[in-house]
């Protein structure tokens, strides 16, 4: 939530009394020949208000848990919501219940939101009321029924298939690197530690005590001092906050229990939460941001669960003539990746079939009429340009051909930021409306350190004028500027499609290559913050490079395989390593966000 985030990748939490459910605990009689023991009964509790749009995929992880069903019971139960939620839910218990051993339902249909609410992110006191009712519910179902755990989690968490197929239970949920957001407290009552973020960065791993947790957490039901626990009514004793998260943790410490966190592997998603201003439509975007991170972090493809139809979500094109997502055929691992999540964003791209540089040989540069540009050399390998990097340009340069008013062209090994769609869109219609004269507009990029910084765009909060960059994972182009860059002519002296555009709009620091092309005009911009990052960057898993890994663009017999320094594809964050008084980026560059408070606002963890 990586799940950093994109998504935090979920920690587990697990409650113990004088030691924890993994520790072995007590001594067993030898298992008789033939014979096993059950796995221990769960009680798994959900909650849903207002997440139709997460609803299909959290119970997707829960159908795939590798657990036995017969040994699962459900407790489930709507609250206060405007959506689709309540029917979903029951539609799909409608559907699983023959599977597991026991199935409860508690729906509240209306009231569709509580009195006091400013809007559906708000938890107004009556709301945490409502919760800690039902979760106490829930742990009084459990205990009746004799259950040995029962496991809380939200839905809008995203499990992974391995959370349950051992009988320790110990998981962590992520979120993405680039969230601060607690789904555990060092301190409690929501302030942040020294100790905090080394346990986020799996710095410092293992088993570890701490004295709140949240979202999603496993209780064990065996322990005798499991009895005193209580989400309401709060303890006696407890004068702070209305807060169900606080009020069980004070339960906690006045039982003696003690809550750990458990981040030795990752075992799924939590999306970052909202604030309480923010809409329903705010949230849905930042799960599918989330989505968009499962499908490039780990061995975890998501799915909405086979006891579910939700009505398709239509695609559209943003406000584009076409959007163009480039991919090599031979890459169909991007492709499918891609499509699931243009899919859930609701995006309708046309995938065009990348020209591949592997595949070109001597006589079809010569038909083309391609040359290098007379003197180029890789900035960093001082190598020659590629056939990989050939390819890469002829791909850009077959959409450029198109004659389109306005696309959008995406390359297939981009993470999408949250909200994109409607970021972009905003930005688009203030382009518009400002009647901007604009020809290209970056997305995604690689901004590099300049002399001189980039400047705001008068009159605009999210474009600034781009300087030289890396990069093509995203732009925007027109018509105008298509023409602009057919009319350079760069076949004939070509060099890399991210090096060309910077010439065009005369930012490249080479003055050398510049005279080559005459008149260099693009009007180009860029979003800032940016929408766009690789998926992977170099050294980690996962990562490959079509361009680098390659030939020398005049000798088939020269392989190539260098990285550029690593500096072309080292990861960086928004706003650091660079000049100028470009926009402070939400995410805080060097990770300094100010100390969790009570506030009354629990989506602010």
């Amino acid at each position: 939530m990586p799940l950093g985030f994109v998504g935090f990748k979920l920690f587990i939490v697990v409650f113990a009394g004088t030691f924890l459910l993994s520790s072995g605990s007590t001594e067993e009689l030898p298992s008789q020949s033939g014979s096993s023991h059950l796995k221990p009964t769960v009680l798994i509790t959900i909650l849903a208000r207002n997440v139709q749009h997460s609803l299909p995929y959290f119970l997707g992880c829960i159908d795939r848990l590798d657990y036995p069903k017969d040994r699962i019971s459900i407790w489930a139960a709507s609250d206060h919501s405007l959506d689709n939620s309540t029917e979903m839910l029951q539609e799909w218990l409608r559907g699983v219940q023959h599977l597991y051993h026991s199935v409860e339902w508690r729906p509240a249909e209306r009231p569709s939101s509580y009195a006091e609410e400013a809007g559906p992110k708000h938890w107004p006191n009556a709301r945490f009321t409502q919760v800690m009712k039902l979760k106490q519910a829930a742990l009084r179902s459990a205990r009746r029924m004799w259950a040995d755990y029962i496991l809380f989690v939200d839905s809008d968490n995203l499990l992974s298939n391995r959370l349950l197929s051992f009988s320790l239970f110990l998981f962590y949920l992520s979120q993405p690197q680039r969230s601060l957001v607690l789904i555990f407290a060092c301190f409690g009552y929501y302030r942040r530690t020294p100790e905090y973020i080394p346990i986020r960065d799996w710095k410092r791993q293992g088993l570890l005590p701490v004295p709140m947790v949240h979202s999603t957490f496993l209780l064990d039901l065996r322990r005798s001092a499991s009895r005193a626990l209580t989400f309401h009514p709060p303890h006696p004793d407890y004068a702070y906050h209305l807060d169900d998260i606080m009020v069980f943790a004070f339960s906690a410490k006045q039982a003696g229990v003690q809550m750990y966190v458990c981040n030795k592997e990752h075992y799924g998603y939590v999306p970052v939460p909202l604030r309480q201003h923010q809409t329903m439509e705010d949230e849905e975007e930042s799960f599918y941001n989330v989505y968009s991170t499962t499908s490039e972090e780990f061995d975890f493809t998501l799915e909405p669960s086979q006891y579910l139809h939700p009505a398709p979500k239509q695609p559209g094109k943003m406000g584009f003539d076409e959007i163009y997502l480039i991919n090599l055929k031979r890459r169909s691992d991007r492709r499918q990746r891609m499509l699931r999540t243009l899919a859930v964003l609701g995006i309708n791209a046309t995938f065009t079939e990348a020209v591949d540089g592997k595949a070109l040989n001597s006589s079809q540069l010569q038909a083309l009429g391609i040359d290098m540009l007379p003197g180029y050399t890789d900035p960093y390998s001082e190598r020659v340009l590629t056939r990989g990097e050939i390819g890469c340009f002829l791909s850009h340069y077959n959409i450029w051909k198109q004659e389109l008013q306005q696309v959008l062209v995406l390359e297939d090994d981009v993470r999408f930021e949250p909200r994109f769609g409607r970021r972009l869109m905003s930005i688009m219609e203030d382009v518009h409306r400002e009647r901007l004269d604009w020809d290209l507009i970056y997305v995604g990029r690689k901004r590099l350190q300049v002399k001189k910084p980039e400047l705001w765009v008068k009159g605009f909060k999210n474009l600034v004028h781009a300087g030289y960059s890396y990069w093509t994972l995203g732009y925007v182009l027109s018509l105008k500027g298509a023409k602009k860059l057919l009319e350079a002519k760069p076949l004939n002296k070509m060099l890399p499609v991210d090096e060309f555009l910077p010439i065009m709009f005369n930012k490249h620091p080479n003055a050398e290559y510049l005279h080559y092309f005459e008149p260099r005009d693009l009007q180009a911009f860029s979003v800032e913050p940016l929408l766009l990052f690789p998926t992977h960057y170099t050294g980690e898993p996962g990562y490959f490079s079509d361009t680098e890994t390659s030939t020398i663009w005049d000798d088939e017999a020269v392989e190539t395989d260098w990285d550029r320094g690593g500096t072309k594809h080292q990861p960086q964050e928004p706003g650091s390593g660079e000049t100028g008084p470009g926009p402070a980026d939400p995410r805080s560059a060097g990770g300094q966000v100010s100390s969790f408070v009570s506030n009354g606002n629990r989506d602010e963890l």
